[in-house]
């Protein structure tokens, strides 16, 4: 077996299911572009911003993709690859791409505002209330495990961080070319991508940015308060649209790389039920995250994405299409750790910096196929996910503020304020960072993130319900995510707890109570809905 019939077999699944279910989603839920989407309806220069599909496109994939279908697949190949693979396929195709379609287009029709908002309106405001803390929670480990995987990346490679840090230059000046001279996307790209190329170079062959992981995670936390509280314009459009082209080409080569090494499979299809981090069931669904479905994907479509979208037909692939390319990212990103043996990867996975470096070597032996030098494409590889990793970073900071103002809008006035939010956000999940590793906390955040994907495929469910749609596309993806995750909380729960890690163990205690509530109330909602129906089908 090799590594090229795995990408043949994604790629044509999800060009497959793009066209089919995608295009059955749309019809479900009626896109239709005479409707004005709020990018246009609410303008405000700062986060209602309307962009056009290519640049949406790569600000949302850059912002959902991050490290998830990277470090999961990964981490969870412990498993073998098969189980890994098999759930990426299906998982992205009938459960996270409607997720985050049904995420996005709630959105939008909710003025874009939070999934939050949008169980509030179809399950109760009590309910919204419950949410928007689980989301917060959720948001504040998110900023904590990447903050700690972003920081380990550029104290390993002083390369990496000094490319990174250009290219957030290079982003800026691209947002004032596009938003404030009105230059045309075609050029302002070319410019762009080549002085991307040059930052990259500058990277590899003159390194000026070197400092210690804890240093690196204090200027991070300095940089997300920054990135998080400016107008999208300035850095998060322009900025992931930039990084979008690195994916693309690091997946284009990689796909290509595959094509002409065609490298054999050397970890086991299936190793056991039990591995150090847990049982298949549930782990093998949490530990993924994202390379299948990601509750984050939620917050980010309806944080930010449904606030710039520019007609509703776009949402088929921006919103569905971009999780099976997410899909496919976790296939090849599975692959750099099911070429090596099982002494191979764990060697790997001890000195070359976690999951981060079994990918970047993969990417080098992928792109050496094509004549391009190892370290070199190592170099590229890390680069890659380090920048899908910021992307997450400063987003997630961002959609925590959201969070956080929503929640405290009417009671905390003062809390709610842009800057203030930042900060306690920034502090909580800085706080977290500094005081743990993101092995630790990796388990805990992949649980509260499939369990926010379980909650927002529960609010799916009710809007579906509440506009008399078939909602069984949101409903058993929800049970499924619902019944996985909550296992995984119980059995870390005890794990943390038996470890002495009394504060991991405390907020997987708070995620089940919280999301407890949250669930009772969105089926007392969706029972609602389905009982006032049948009396009316039985009034005519």
């Amino acid at each position: 077996m090799n590594l090229l019939i795995l990408v043949l077999i994604a790629l044509v699944s999800f060009a497959i299911a793009l066209k089919t279910y995608g295009g059955y989603l749309a019809k479900l839920v009626g896109l239709d572009n005479s409707k004005k989407t709020p990018a246009h309806t609410m303008t405000d220069g700062v986060d209602y911003v309307p962009a056009k599909a290519p640049v949406l496109m790569g600000h949302h994939f850059a912002s959902i993709a991050g490290g998830g279908p990277i470090v999961g697949p990964i981490a969870a190949s412990v498993f073998g690859w098969l189980p890994c693979f098999l759930w990426m396929v299906l998982g992205s195709i009938f459960i996270g791409g409607v997720h985050d379609f049904m995420s996005l287009i709630s959105s939008v029709r909710h003025d874009g505002k939070t999934v939050g908002t949008v169980i509030g309106k179809n399950v109760s405001k009590r309910a919204k209330t419950l949410f928007l803390i689980f989301i917060w929670l959720a948001l504040v480990l998110v900023v904590a495990v990447f903050a700690i995987l972003v920081a380990n990346t550029f104290a390993a490679s002083s390369s990496v961080a000094t490319a990174s840090v250009l290219m957030m230059i290079i982003a800026v000046f691209m947002g004032y070319l596009l938003y404030r001279k009105n230059m045309p996307l075609g050029t302002v790209t070319i410019v762009g991508v080549i002085a991307l190329a040059i930052a990259v170079w500058i990277g590899i062959a003159a390194p000026f940015l070197v400092f210690s992981a804890r240093t690196w995670i204090w200027i991070l936390l300095v940089y997300i308060f920054f990135a998080s509280s400016m107008p999208v314009w300035i850095l998060l459009q322009p900025r992931d649209y930039l990084s979008s082209f690195l994916l693309y080409v690091a997946l284009g080569g990689a796909v290509i790389g595959i094509l002409f090494g065609a490298p054999k499979l050397q970890l086991a299809a299936f190793t056991s039920f039990h591995q150090p981090v847990g049982y298949l069931f549930p782990m093998l669904f949490v530990v993924i995250a994202c390379g299948a479905i990601s509750g984050f994907h939620s917050l980010c479509a309806s944080g930010t994405t449904s606030k710039q979208l520019n007609k509703e037909s776009d949402t088929q692939v921006i919103g569905y299409g971009a999780m099976l390319l997410e899909g496919l990212l976790g296939v090849v990103a599975l692959g750099t750790a099911a070429i090596l043996t099982k002494a191979g990867l764990a060697d790997g996975l001890a000195n070359w910096g976690g999951p981060v470096g079994v990918f970047a070597h993969g990417m080098g032996n992928f792109l050496a196929n094509l004549g391009i030098p190892e370290q070199i494409g190592i170099t590229f590889g890390a680069l890659t996910v380090s920048s899908f990793l910021l992307t997450s970073l400063d987003t997630a900071t961002r959609l925590g503020r959201y969070a956080l103002e929503e929640l405290t809008a009417e009671w905390a006035p003062a809390i709610s304020n842009r800057y203030v939010a930042t900060v306690i956000t920034i502090a909580a999940g800085g706080g977290l960072a500094l005081s743990g590793s993101w092995s630790a906390i990796w388990p805990v955040f992949g649980s509260a993130n499939q369990l926010l994907a379980g909650l927002a495929l529960l609010g799916a469910t009710a809007w579906l319900a509440h506009m008399g749609k078939k909602y069984v596309v949101t409903l058993y993806p929800m049970i499924f995510m619902i019944i996985v995750t909550i296992s995984a909380l119980i059995n870390l729960l005890f794990t943390n707890f038996g470890k002495g890690n009394y504060l991991l163990g405390s907020i997987s205690i708070v995620l089940i109570i919280l999301a407890g509530f949250v669930v009772n109330e969105g089926m007392q909602a969706i029972n609602k809905f389905k009982t006032l129906k049948t009396q009316a089908k039985e009034a005519k």
